[in-house]
C-alpha cells in the first residue's frame, strides 16, 4: 500500500509502482484528484488503474465532473466504512474479469 498527501507525490508514486486501485480524495493539495485522474488514465503505463474518487463534494455535478474526469467510482465522505471494502473488491472482481 502506498500513501502520498498531495497530487504530485501521488503522481511520483503511481509511475514508480503501479497500484491496481487508488483511493484518491479530490481535494488533494497541488495537483487536485481530478487532475491527476486525467493525467493517469491518459498514461498507457497507468490507464487501466481503478480510480475511486473520495470527496466531500456530493453534488450531482460533482460526480459528473468526477467520471468526465475518469474516476472509476464516487464515494462521498463521510465513507462509510461496511460498504467501501465491499465497493472495492467489487470494482477489482471487474476488472479481473475483463481481463479473461
Amino acid at each position: 500500500m502506498l500513501k502520498a498527501d498531495d497530487g504530485e507525490k501521488a503522481a511520483a508514486s503511481v509511475q514508480e509502482d503501479p497500484p491496481d486501485l487508488i483511493l484518491l480524495d479530490v481535494d488533494l493539495p497541488g495537483i487536485d484528484g481530478l487532475t491527476l485522474t486525467k493525467r493517469l488514465k491518459s498514461d498507457p503505463l497507468t490507464a487501466d488503474i481503478i480510480i475511486v474518487a473520495l470527496t466531500a463534494f456530493a453534488m450531482k455535478a460533482d460526480r459528473q465532473r468526477a467520471v468526465a474526469a475518469g474516476c472509476d467510482a464516487y464515494v462521498t465522505k463521510p465513507i462509510n466504512t461496511r460498504e467501501l471494502p465491499l465497493q472495492v473488491a467489487e470494482l477489482l472482481q471487474r476488472r479481473e474479469q475483463a481481463k479473461t
